[in-house]
């Protein structure tokens, strides 16, 4: 590398630097309510999750707890809300994980370079510098993609219990149970975690005397999950007009069923597809074997 790329990167990297700088100084309006949940972060801990003290806290959630104080909150971004509550997380957890993530990824290309001084394969300056920027950036972002899957994954594990919920609430109504009386009664026969976090919003509503497909209706909007909000509309219905139920509860969880095969189908269509690619690949491979040699002698010719 010449002295001027290297004068280049090294201005552009303290141009960057002092723009950053100048940036975080510019006075601005501040939320107040983004100010108290960051004065407070322990406090943002999830309904239903057990309480804890400090020392009780693990290390990832006490260093999401110091960036939340400490960094700002336009480097950490907004946590994803519906996300975190499906998968029982505090935002806490979530950005004790991203500056983990973060601080992993400015510390393995320092090592490597290090590593490799040592063993005697010198590499310029600039390199390791720019691929600890690149890859602490990406390690940083890392965390809010997996976290996105996992909540896609528990939503749909959630959405396959709600259609089993659907026909056990179905057979309670037809034997005679009153709307409440039903979901309180389907959901304890399930034992799964989605049925358990049912559970605990139906005696949340009993305790605060609110109906309880109301509280279904803000598990639903809290969680981002669509089948749950059906069920709360359809057991509202019953109370209100005393209407039978029994057949809309037995349509909507075939159309969920339905609904749920067709996203297998195209799922598995996806990776039917993706493995196609090694296939291809150790095609290519083995047509390369074969006209290497002719290609040899063709050129030594």
């Amino acid at each position: 590398m010449t002295t001027l790329q290297i004068s280049i990167v090294l201005g552009a990297t303290i141009g960057a630097a002092i723009a950053a700088i100048i940036y975080q100084l510019v006075p601005t309006q501040p939320d107040l309510g983004d100010v108290l949940a960051r004065l407070s972060p322990p406090a943002r801990r999830r309904p239903g999750t057990p309480a804890t003290t400090p020392e009780s806290l693990g290390a990832e959630e006490r260093l999401g707890i110091w960036a939340q104080r400490t960094l700002p909150a336009r480097f950490l971004g907004l946590p994803p809300e519906r996300d975190l509550a499906v998968l029982r997380m505090t935002p806490a957890q979530f950005y004790g994980k991203k500056v983990s993530y973060g601080i992993l990824g400015l510390t393995l290309p320092a090592m490597l370079g290090a590593f490799l001084r040592i063993i005697g394969l010198p590499i310029p300056f600039v390199v390791p510098a720019g691929a600890t920027l690149a890859l602490g950036a990406v390690m940083f972002m890392a965390p809010a993609r997996d976290l996105a899957a996992s909540a896609k994954k528990a939503r749909a594990e959630f959405a396959r219990a709600v259609s089993a919920y659907i026909e056990l609430c179905a057979l309670e109504r037809n034997s005679g149970a009153g709307a409440s009386v039903a979901l309180a009664n389907a959901a304890g026969v399930g034992q799964s975690w989605v049925f358990a976090r049912i559970s605990e919003e139906l005696a949340r509503s009993r305790y605060n005397g609110l109906p309880p497909w109301d509280c279904l209706t803000h598990l639903a909007d809290e969680l981002g999950i669509p089948e749950l909000h059906d069920v709360a509309d359809i057991m509202r219905l019953a109370n209100d007009e005393s209407a039978e139920v029994y057949r809309q509860l037995r349509a909507r969880s075939a159309s969920l069923r339905s609904a749920l095969l067709s996203a297998d189908l195209a799922e598995a269509n996806l990776v039917e597809e993706r493995m196609y690619i090694p296939g291809s690949f150790i095609g290519v491979v083995f047509l390369a074997l074969l006209l290497t040699p002719p290609l040899l002698r063709l050129m030594a010719a």
